[in-house]
């Protein structure tokens, strides 16, 4: 509902009266960034320290198969568009000046700036080594501290973020209506945002399937179940802020709590192979385009790269195309003119890469919980 209205409303709205709902999603953007690294030290921590011995193993096995899906979206996408392309886009394509679609958008009336007490990877950090040294000590003073602050971190998601979160959806939407520069790009890269959307559906149907077969579960059944999680993230644009819907869909998946609230928050920083899609697919278009050779050496090692670089994306809206612009200009030679297009095609379609990222947690929630229960 909240992204129908807000293409309806950005339709007539005043721009005054738009402005408002600019205002709070900065500031609601704002705090989810301070919030951020308090929801993962305060559901992580415990969730790797309820795990006991064996929170190690299945840190390192968690990641591993994170990393490994996000390679396999890569390769996949690389293969998938390097067969279409040719048929679909003109060679050679002249292309202007683009200007950032963010430009374009709606100001606000003011900003309150909320920086957060540690960026996303020391949470991560801190949270490995607190969790991990829980799971390998007797004593249980700290462990019941951060029992407590988990149960603050839940109330924070369940009392303010939840609720102000289809808010935030619409004032996305109405932005991006006002600003009519995301709809010039996607007329000019229909073909491109359609390939993504069939081979994103196709990556989840892979992940799911792996999953069900693990799982010895029905596929379609777990996929069923992730959607308020793929629909929440499709208005949020953001992983991390999808947390918590991901986190209620992962258990009514049957994973367990302990390892859906170690998982789950862990791999929407981790885990963005639909953001490598979106990337790797994007810059090929654009490179193709120019008339740039896509060489699989080259295209080989900026996904291996990727894969890492992504987990510096702070997981807000646009983090992972901001987190890539560094290796898309060493690595691929983009310039300002290349960089500012990468941008304004991620953000015309950034929902539907987040969401196929938090759907495939889910997938690898199923399987972890497997393995868990195997060690057990």
């Amino acid at each position: 509902m909240a992204i129908g209205l807000g293409i309806i409303f950005g339709l007539f709205l005043p721009t005054g009266i738009a402005r408002i709902f600019v205002t709070f999603n900065s500031l609601f953007s704002s705090f989810l960034s301070f919030a951020i690294p308090l929801i993962i030290l305060g559901l992580v921590v415990p969730a790797i320290g309820d795990l006991g011995k064996s929170a190690g193993k299945l840190l390192a096995i968690t990641t591993i198969i994170a990393y490994g899906s996000t390679l396999f979206s890569g390769f996949f996408t690389y293969f998938s568009v390097d067969a279409t392309l040719p048929f679909l886009l003109p060679e050679n394509f002249e292309i202007n000046n683009v200007e950032n679609p963010e430009d374009m958008m709606l100001h606000t009336f003011f900003k309150i700036d909320m920086p957060p007490l540690m960026d996303i990877m020391t949470a991560l950090l801190i949270s490995f080594v607190v969790g991990l040294g829980l799971s390998a000590i007797k004593g249980d003073t700290l462990k019941k501290s951060f029992i407590d602050f988990q149960q603050i971190i839940v109330g924070l998601i369940e009392k303010v973020i939840i609720p102000l979160l289809p808010i935030h959806i619409f004032g996305i939407f109405l932005n991006i209506t006002k600003s009519g520069q995301v709809a010039t790009i996607i007329g000019m890269f229909i073909k491109v945002i359609l390939i993504i959307f069939v081979l994103h559906v196709v990556l989840l149907l892979i992940q799911f399937i792996i999953a069900g077969s693990v799982a010895k579960r029905n596929p379609f059944i777990l996929l069923k179940n992730m959607l308020p999680a793929y629909t929440t993230a499709l208005g949020t644009q953001s992983s991390a802020a999808t947390i918590p819907v991901t986190l209620k869909q992962a258990l009514k998946n049957g994973v367990s709590e302990s390892i859906a609230s170690f998982v789950i928050p862990l791999c929407a920083t981790i885990h963005l192979s639909g953001s490598t899609m979106k990337i790797v697919a994007c810059a090929m278009a654009i490179m193709f385009m120019v008339g740039e050779p896509v060489g699989f050496m080259q295209i080989s090692g900026f996904i291996m790269m990727l894969g890492v670089i992504m987990v510096a994306a702070p997981g807000v809206p646009g983090g992972a195309i901001m987190a890539a612009i560094g290796i898309l200009q060493s690595m691929l030679g983009f310039n300002e003119t290349q960089i500012a297009l990468m941008i304004a095609l991620y953000i015309a379609m950034d929902n539907f890469g987040t969401a196929c990222n938090v759907t495939g947690d889910g997938a690898i929630a199923v399987v972890i919980d497997k393995i868990a229960g195997k060690q057990h």
